[in-house]
């Protein structure tokens, strides 16, 4: 008995299943009859910070034909709107859908600066995937700036690590404002706090030298004073070679004058 009520119960799913999918089916294929009278578009990832607006992805769809509104579902083609927006070097990618009431839905992915490059060749950022991303229309994002003589390959490689190390600890990512870079690839460091300039060399060497400096900061510039020196090297291997301000130098020859 209890098994003849199994089966029972089992044919009254599956027909009422088969009965729900044929009218959802039937409803979709009416609907793709639909026109779009409407686009929403949203943008996702922002952390705070919008680097394209939905406007200028409404612009974009429309410079590239591809702008739904006025079209027939039937007409749209989702996977070709998602392409053509993943184009823009502003965009990760984009998932288009089309529901049932006539809409189309699209979601967009930014790309994430993790530095900001001047050199020769111009201005850019380089993102979280080590790829090139140009700088976005009336906005700048809060990331470590490099200047100097800088190539792409460069900028995606030894400079990106460099730039994530640096947001990821917070002393650092609030302490350094510049990387400059040289002829040589030395790297100079331009600091928030202190006028001095940290000669950091190589910057293969970042976190060797970067604690080094903090525990000189710590021992030594929070006791002494933050301006007292114009330069802090951090070239030599386990030394600290800084260069006294011309105020700081002044002041210890009157030291000296007056102890003579």
């Amino acid at each position: 008995m209890f098994k003849k009520i199994l089966i029972v119960l089992f044919a009254v799913l599956l027909f009422g299943y088969i009965g729900f999918t044929m009218v959802y089916l039937n409803f979709f294929h009416v609907s793709e009859d639909l026109v779009c009278k409407k686009v929403e578009v949203e943008i996702a990832n922002t952390l705070g910070q919008n680097y394209i607006s939905g406007n200028e992805v409404v612009t974009l769809m429309k410079n590239m034909n591809v702008f739904p509104v006025g079209k027939k579902l039937s007409k749209i083609s989702a996977s070709e709107i998602e392409g053509k927006l993943a184009n823009n070097k502003l965009i990760k990618k984009a998932e288009c859908f089309k529901t049932v009431g006539g809409d189309v839905k699209i979601k967009v992915y930014q790309r994430i600066p993790v530095i900001r490059i001047f050199s020769q060749k111009g201005s850019y950022y380089v993102d979280n995937e080590r790829k090139i991303m140009p700088v976005p229309n009336n906005f700048a994002a809060y990331v470590p700036v490099a200047v100097g003589n800088i190539d792409n390959e460069y900028a995606e490689k030894q400079l990106y690590d460099f730039a994530s190390f640096l947001q990821k600890d917070k002393f650092w990512n609030s302490q350094i404002t510049q990387i400059y870079v040289t002829a040589k690839r030395d790297v100079i460091l331009t600091p928030m706090v202190g006028n001095h300039q940290i000669i950091m060399g190589k910057i293969e060497d970042y976190k060797e030298n970067l604690d080094k400096l903090r525990t000189f900061y710590e021992k030594g510039l929070n006791k002494i004073g933050w301006n007292r020196y114009s330069t802090i090297n951090l070239k030599y291997k386990n030394q600290v070679v800084c260069t006294l301000t011309a105020a700081a130098l002044k002041a210890r020859s009157e030291i000296s004058d007056s102890t003579e």
